[in-house]
């Protein structure tokens, strides 16, 4: 039987009385950006040189405040950043990712309203590579020395990060580590996973997760911000950290990985590349955002038997040597398939 009309009236008045609509929280929504180039065979990122209040760090990502009423949209608000802090006009901007409160941790503000980070990632060739407009521009090996497998595997990662690791990884998980494992694993199989222990092989596209694990270990991050930081064999590793936005290490990383990701299935590698190049110009390009070097002979017949590039019928004369044949990238290889890209996997290393 349905209650009376008064009784019902009354369960809404008391509910409504026992859940008060909540206020509206104020947060700040924060912008960043990784700005990748190459010069020469190096992976570069354009760092905004810190300024007094910065002293945290060494430096930042180009970053700043959305503001609904200057900017129509998130990516409007990050070329705006970008252009005031650095002078690069931006095409676009790819959205890589949020992080939560990123002001966590060592020098986050005691108060003031939750920061939500927007992070962004965008390329830029040579034509745009300027360090006249007020960025600095730096490997991105400098912040992650063991990404780097160009010359084999690093030095750092054998002599230092995997003892380091491999000893974090036998004591244990914290209890509150415990209470929440990730994904219902236990530090050893995280360890496997990321820097690819025990068989698993390493992945160059998994940055974000290495780099999480080190802060966890004590290794990166702020934990490791002081002047014995256990990585850094010769001096201290830079650091990238932002007084409102935080550890935009994190943000570097997962851009990083994003980039590795997006170069094997979209022609994004070309966005890095002069309008002519020679096939060496485009293998060593690669191997600066992949991490390893790659066989040439296979190289080459991935781009020309992928239809990826064309030659242009130019040549370039190079001294003590035969001139190298000019190519460019073949834009109708977009037409003829969905992910033109430079389908590259490094063999497993460990």
């Amino acid at each position: 039987m349905d209650p009376p009309a008064g009784y019902a009236v009354g369960m809404l008045k008391a509910d409504a009385h026992a859940l008060p609509a909540r206020m509206a929280e104020p947060i700040t929504v924060g912008l960043s950006a990784a700005i990748f180039a190459v010069r020469g065979d190096e992976p570069m990122v354009a760092v905004v040189p810190a300024a007094r209040a910065e002293r945290e760090g060494d430096g930042a990502l180009p970053s700043g405040p959305f503001s609904p009423r200057q900017h129509r949209a998130l990516e409007a608000g990050v070329r705006h950043w970008v252009k005031q802090q650095t002078g690069i006009e931006l095409a676009t901007a790819r959205q890589i990712g949020a992080l939560g409160d990123c002001r966590d941790g060592p020098g986050a503000p005691p108060s003031g309203p939750p920061v939500i980070g927007i992070c962004y990632e965008a390329l830029v060739g040579p034509a745009q590579f300027d360090d006249r407009g007020g960025a600095a521009w730096h490997s991105w090996y400098a912040y992650f020395p063991w990404e780097d497998w160009r010359q084999g595997k690093p030095r750092c990662l054998s002599e230092v990060i995997e003892p380091r690791l491999e000893a974090w990884a036998g004591l244990g998980p914290a209890p509150a580590e415990a209470r929440a494992l990730h994904d219902g694993l236990d530090r050893r199989q995280r360890l496997s996973i990321a820097f690819g222990h025990d068989g698993m092989g390493w992945d160059e596209e998994n940055v974000l997760e290495r780099y999480e694990l080190l802060c966890e270990a004590g290794l990166a991050g702020g934990a490791a911000a002081g002047a014995d930081a256990p990585i850094a064999k010769r001096g201290r590793l830079p650091r990238l950290w932002h007084p409102l936005f935080g550890d935009q290490a994190r943000v570097l990383a997962g851009a990083i990985a994003e980039v590795r990701r997006s170069v094997k299935c979209r022609p994004v590698i070309f966005e890095l590349m002069p309008e002519a190049f020679t096939l060496f110009e485009l293998q060593k390009t690669v191997e600066a955002i992949l991490g390893p070097q790659l066989h040439k002979q296979n190289f080459r017949r991935l781009v020309e038997g992928g239809g990826l590039v064309e030659p242009t019928g130019e040549y370039r004369l190079r001294t003590g040597g035969r001139p190298a044949q000019l190519y460019r990238f073949r834009r109708d290889v977009l037409l003829e398939r969905m992910a033109p890209g430079v389908r590259i996997k490094a063999a497993a290393r460990g």
